[in-house]
């Protein structure tokens, strides 16, 4: 597998309607009132049944789609929208919200909350985003700091106003903490750059993390000499670092990125746990370098020869980091299935830049893996016989140091190897569709496909059991 690391130039947004403040016209402004009102149907889930509020949902639908275009909606769409004679947003939204009340018939709570987040968060963020601009985050030019803040401020008042008034029985000083720490998470999904709508990835970000999040507690016998496992992970992360500054596999600020990442990392399963995120970044600058002049004749070589800078940290480990936080915040048998799930998102990281890396410097034949049309080598998508063999051995390689360390058994391996190989492949299937329609770049790519193999190890876990 290989990966050009580039997506097509995203087109930019233009509303024809009069400005209000520098940043932001009276189109938006409309649009996002509305976005934030319509949230405060979510107060009624409090007297509905399930039934009762998909029907709703589905009203919604319906009007947003025959109904509201006929009695002036088309108001509020944007200038690509009337072009193409229909506005997405608005009919993403009550979908979202149905399956929103669908996955959490039973705790319509959580679909409460998550609709806050869509509702006041995502739309006061870009209010006062576009309204107020400010510095841009350093991940996405397109988005500021303040929209960021605003995000995550006005989500967490409305998801937890929403979940303690549907569910008035909730611990408030828990609900609050899960509401701050969903807002925040939820957040950074919201900023990635990516064409794809808000109004799709901020419900399904809060759909999988809601639930994760809630189901924590207090740290567990786990927790027993963290302070310990801190200082060594600062020590041993820093040292660490030094090395790969000195061999230039990595620049200054992706050494500090992954201080932080492998400190929490070491923190939470330990030094047997920082061993596969070492492994992982040692084979994968191994397999960086080979074959690098070659590579970089054909313009598909790893920016800056070969040094991994903080996006490129925060894009393989970030997940791995959040799971190994996860582990230290649950008791057993959740602590094993987060520390499973880790190894399986750093076995993914492994498995994937080492088919990249080995596919486009010794790959003879490269060919789509949706199509099997041959590409060329570094094409987004594009697997060979050599890269795919590279990514097993990558994957099979941390699940090895999982079991040499003690992590886990060879039957704990075997899921992690598995995981991280399919989860790999799964990356390279997205990847084709993904570049095509700009949905994400190369950093969110690798950041999900990590996700995706935690999620099948999870998967794989859940059958065996």
């Amino acid at each position: 597998m290989s990966r050009k690391g580039r997506h097509p130039a995203r087109e930019k947004h233009t509303v024809p309607a009069p400005p209000l403040s520098p940043g932001i016209d009276a189109g938006e402004v409309k649009r996002k009132v509305t976005h934030i009102g319509v949230g405060c149907f979510a107060l009624a889930l409090r007297f509905l049944t399930p039934a009762q509020a998909a029907l709703c949902a589905i009203a919604a639908f319906v009007f947003n789609w025959q109904i509201l275009p006929r009695i002036g909606g088309k108001s509020m769409w944007r200038s690509e929208e009337i072009a193409k004679g229909r506005a997405r947003g608005i009919l993403i939204y009550p979908l979202s919200v149905l399956g929103l009340i669908l996955v959490f018939h039973d705790r319509l709570w959580m679909a409460a909350a998550i609709w806050g987040l869509l509702a006041l968060g995502d739309g006061m963020a870009s209010i006062i985003g576009q309204a107020l601009r400010g510095p841009s985050l350093p991940w996405n030019d397109s988005k500021g700091w303040l929209g960021f803040i605003a995000f995550v401020l006005f989500g967490t008042l409305a998801a937890f106003g929403l979940a303690v008034w549907t569910k008035p029985d909730l611990d408030p000083a828990r609900a609050f903490g899960v509401a701050l720490a969903l807002s925040f998470l939820t957040a950074l999904v919201e900023s990635m750059d990516t064409t794809l709508d808000d109004n799709l990835t901020v419900p399904a970000a809060g759909a999988i993390l809601l639930p994760l999040l809630f189901a924590l507690g207090a740290p567990g016998p786990n927790a027993m000499g963290i302070e310990v496992r801190i200082a060594q992970g600062l020590i041993v992360n820093a040292l660490f670092a030094w090395l790969a500054l000195r061999s230039k596999s990595i620049d200054t600020m992706g050494a500090l990125s992954a201080v932080l990442i492998g400190t929490v990392i070491t923190a939470s399963f330990g030094l047997q746990g920082f061993a596969l995120m070492a492994g992982f970044f040692l084979v994968g600058s191994t397999v960086t370098k080979l074959g690098y002049a070659r590579k970089a004749a054909l313009g598909i070589a790893q920016e800056k020869g070969g040094a991994r800078g903080w996006r490129n940290a925060f894009a393989n480990g970030g997940i791995p980091a959040l799971l190994a936080l996860f582990g230290l915040l649950s008791q057993e048998p959740a602590h094993t299935a987060y520390l499973i799930a880790y190894a399986a998102a750093v076995a993914t990281a492994a498995a994937d830049t080492c088919s990249s890396e080995i596919g486009k410097a010794y790959g003879k034949r490269t060919f789509l893996i949706t199509t099997f049309r041959p590409v060329p080598a570094g094409t987004e998508g594009a697997v060979s016989v050599e890269g795919t063999l590279g990514g097993l051995f990558g994957s099979a390689f941390i699940a090895s140091l999982g079991v040499l360390t003690g992590l886990f058994h060879a039957e704990g391996a075997l899921v992690v190897t598995l995981a991280g190989f399919l989860g790999a492949l799964a990356e390279s299937v997205i990847g084709t569709v993904a570049e095509k329609r700009g949905w994400l770049e190369n950093h969110g790519l690798n950041a999900l496909n990590t996700a995706i193999g935690a999620a099948i190890a999870t998967g794989i876990g859940l059958l065996l059991r």
